[in-house]
């Protein structure tokens, strides 16, 4: 693998204007990587914070084309995964003309809530910012989550009164509601189920959804922060898995009742998040919901 020898970028992240709630973690630190056969492309992993998971890996084409964004966040229980396994998918988008930003984030077991949320919000801030150097468009991307990924990007799609330039956001079956995966796992015979809710309780800091532990709770539940501006969504569920299309028509509900628009699709089966944006054809809903967004 070659090295392309760059000067560091050392930035403070600004988050929107839209988003001043929630600070951002302190300076970032850019470590270039150019590696051989990529076909045009050029990569590069960025740490966007202090922390060892505040990093995200983006690839462009280095052609002085300004191009829309795809930001792509993994899943794995909140607790786990990496963006490594995101590779592909990553390349994929930037075959298509986008600039990508694959990003890794604080898991439940470095932070509880809303601090991965802070980290994706952190990760657009300083791509925005140093926009040039990665001839992306900082007024035109989505983010694109999977599984607890998803939840993360809907979190990031409802945050405020809508994120500046961010013109959409996609789950392959996010977890909109973690109280209803709490509900949902409490007497659950399917292990996944019962996973999950120990997920959830998990990322909210080991604590359950009443008494001192509720206002977290809310935070983290993504319809509840419905506003006008927010991003429009697509989620994407298997019918039989278990995060099922119900997790979004809550959300459904809450965005369309300020005129945000949400698209659930239910697709046959019972595969989740990665393995589900496989399918024959999902890959290609997504893709193409995206292009009519962005481009």
């Amino acid at each position: 693998m070659g090295v392309l020898t760059l000067a560091a970028v050392v930035a403070t992240p600004v988050v929107a204007a839209n988003a001043t709630k929630e600070p951002t973690p302190g300076p970032t630190v850019s470590s270039p990587l150019n590696p051989d056969g990529l076909g045009g492309l050029a990569l590069e992993t960025v740490a966007y914070g202090r922390h060892k998971r505040q990093s995200m890996d983006v690839w462009w084409t280095p052609d002085g084309m300004e191009r829309p964004g795809v930001f792509l966040v993994h899943g794995g229980w909140w607790s786990s995964g990496d963006k490594r396994y995101m590779k592909e998918i990553t390349r994929s988008y930037a075959e298509l003309g986008y600039t990508v930003f694959n990003l890794n984030y604080r898991l439940s077991g470095d932070a509880a809530w809303p601090a991965q949320r802070t980290d994706a919000l952190a990760a657009i801030a300083t791509a925005r910012k140093h926009a040039d150097r990665w001839a992306f468009d900082p007024s035109n991307y989505v983010v694109v989550g999977f599984s607890a990924g998803g939840h993360i990007a809907a979190a990031v799609g409802t945050y405020g009164d809508g994120v500046s330039g961010l013109k959409g956001v996609v789950g392959l079956s996010p977890i909109t509601s973690p109280l209803r995966a709490y509900a949902d796992g409490a007497k659950a015979v399917e292990r996944n189920k019962r996973k999950l809710r120990n997920a959830a309780i998990r990322l909210a800091g080991g604590c359950h959804p009443k008494g001192k532990c509720s206002r977290v709770w809310a935070s983290m539940e993504v319809a509840w922060h419905a506003s006008r501006k927010d991003a429009p969504v697509l989620a994407v569920h298997s019918k039989n898995e278990f995060v099922p299309p119900v997790q979004s028509q809550l959300l459904k509900q809450m965005l369309g009742q300020v005129g945000v628009p949400v698209t659930v699709y239910a697709a046959p089966g019972s595969n989740h998040s990665a393995p589900l944006y496989r399918m024959p054809g999902v890959a290609e809903r997504v893709q193409a919901w995206i292009a009519e967004r962005i481009g």
